[in-house]
């Protein structure tokens, strides 16, 4: 009877051995890194694709219904000059994230977007330094910055479904 209790409990440490040996340790341990990796960068490239829709789509459209055209432009410059740093900063987490989630081809297209919104931010003159009697370099670059946004928006957008296939 001693030696059959001896045999179980031995029994039951092989087991609680390989069953949590260092190596499927750190299997979990990296399986848990990589799902909060792909689910924070998923979770990112959705809020900076909805915030890069409302400032370039949403916005731009309630100023010109509301306001006039001189007020209208400096508020769509403001809007897109200000917006575009928070948006390239999420982009370049959920970049981060998403090489460490493993989907590598998600976090370069993360990174792409990101820099895409610094070089807008850049682009995009403020209202106040583009007064001048010839308005057509102003909305010219008005319209490239939208244009870029909404690219970007979409390079993003894109992100964010193959981070969800995890590619």
């Amino acid at each position: 009877m001693h030696r059959e209790v001896t045999f179980s409990h031995s029994c039951l440490r092989n087991q609680i051995r390989t069953r949590y040996s260092r190596p499927n340790g750190r299997r979990i341990l990296l399986d848990a890194i990589r799902e909060f990796g792909q689910s924070g960068a998923i979770l990112l490239l959705g809020i900076a694709v909805g915030a890069a829709w409302i400032a370039a789509i949403v916005a731009p459209n309630t100023s010109y219904d509301r306001l006039k055209d001189g007020p209208a432009d400096g508020h769509v410059r403001t809007l897109l000059k200000s917006a575009s740093d928070p948006i390239a900063v999420m982009l370049l987490v959920a970049g981060a994230l998403a090489i460490l989630g493993g989907a590598l081809v998600a976090g370069i297209m993360a990174l792409v977007s990101a820099l895409g919104f610094f070089i807008n931010r850049w682009l995009l003159p403020d209202a106040a330094t583009s007064k001048s009697t010839d308005d057509s370099g102003g909305k010219t670059q008005r319209v490239l910055a939208v244009s870029m946004t909404l690219i970007f928006t979409l390079v993003a957008a894109i992100g964010a479904v193959l981070a969800v296939f995890g590619l």
